[in-house]
């Protein structure tokens, strides 16, 4: 924080979950629209952006923001990628503009404005200081030109160019800025996030031939009445080795005969644990293929990832 008085007051920022605690979330694409109540003592012009960048990131992109009645301002920022995006709000009083303002004002009435018109051109000097060389050489072409006459007219025709005023939108003062903190958030999902139809799929028992388990190769020629049906995600249950020992059998019960397959849930035996895949269903590059499939007709996959093991889990 800048050790000076900040005399430019920013509150009610929405949106906002409990003073910035939380993040607020959106989806790929949504527009994030944040208004907040800025305001100063005395008449000075204020400006107020929008700033925001995906977080991890350094530069900020600054929206101007519109005042809506009163005190109230409000800008718009499009969230593009899934991820983490800060924003915040800064606010200063914007000394040219007030200075022409009150140039306006007494040129209108008639009054003496050669001292403004000086101060006018100091502040130009200022912001040449600040800027690159390129724009240095648009800033002394503009100062020549209110040094060629002594008119009011021409020299306030000069002030309100619209090259003066998006130089000075760049390069004017802004030491006396204030930034809302803390910095907030947006958790930027997926589109699917918002809304997703899942089909839940048992893997096995996709076959043609009662009493023996399909393999993934089987499961692939599901795929197209799923995708027909209008589902996005095909849900799996644990595709892992199933232990044997204390191996369940039907309906949950817990005798199994010999050629019981168990229950799913009953994870790890010789075979492998947790990164392996059972042998009945295939190989792990069946299932990557399957996955594939899936993908090529507009679905995805999600297993179902269980912290369970069984006495037989390497």
């Amino acid at each position: 924080m800048e050790n000076y008085f900040q005399s430019v007051v920013i509150e009610q920022v929405q949106p906002i979950i409990d003073g910035g605690r939380y993040p607020i979330k959106r989806e790929e694409g949504d527009s994030v629209t944040v208004s907040a109540d800025i305001f100063k003592d005395g008449h000075d012009v204020l400006v107020a952006f929008l700033r925001y960048r995906k977080k991890g990131t350094k530069n900020w992109t600054d929206v101007p923001m519109a005042r809506l009645s009163n005190d109230r301002w409000q800008a718009v920022f499009t969230v593009s990628d899934a991820g983490r995006y800060q924003y915040t709000v800064m606010a200063f009083p914007d000394a040219f503009l007030s200075w022409r303002s009150d140039l306006e004002k007494k040129q209108a009435a008639g009054m003496d404005v050669t001292s403004e018109i000086l101060e006018g051109q100091r502040m130009l000097k200022e912001a040449s200081r600040r800027a690159p060389a390129k724009d240095q050489e648009v800033f002394e072409k503009l100062l020549g030109a209110l040094q060629v006459s002594a008119d009011s007219r021409v020299a306030l025709a000069v002030f309100n160019a619209n090259e003066v005023t998006q130089l000075m939108d760049r390069w004017g003062d802004k030491s006396l800025a204030t930034q809302y903190e803390p910095l907030l958030e947006v958790k930027v999902d997926r589109i699917r996030a918002r809304f997703a139809a899942w089909y839940e799929f048992f893997p096995r028992s996709q076959g043609k031939v009662p009493g023996k388990c399909s393999t993934f190769k089987d499961c692939e020629e599901r795929l197209p009445d799923i995708k027909a049906m209008g589902f996005d995600v095909v849900y799996l249950p644990p595709i892992h080795p199933i232990g044997v020992t204390n191996r369940k059998g039907p309906n949950n019960t817990l005798t199994a005969g010999p050629n019981d397959p168990g229950s799913p849930y009953a994870i790890g035996s010789k075979e492998g644990g947790h990164k392996a895949v059972e042998p009945s269903l295939g190989t792990l590059d069946d299932f990557d293929a399957f996955v594939q499939k899936c993908h090529e007709m507009g679905m995805e996959v999600a297993l179902d990832f269980a912290i369970n093991c069984s006495p037989d889990h390497p």
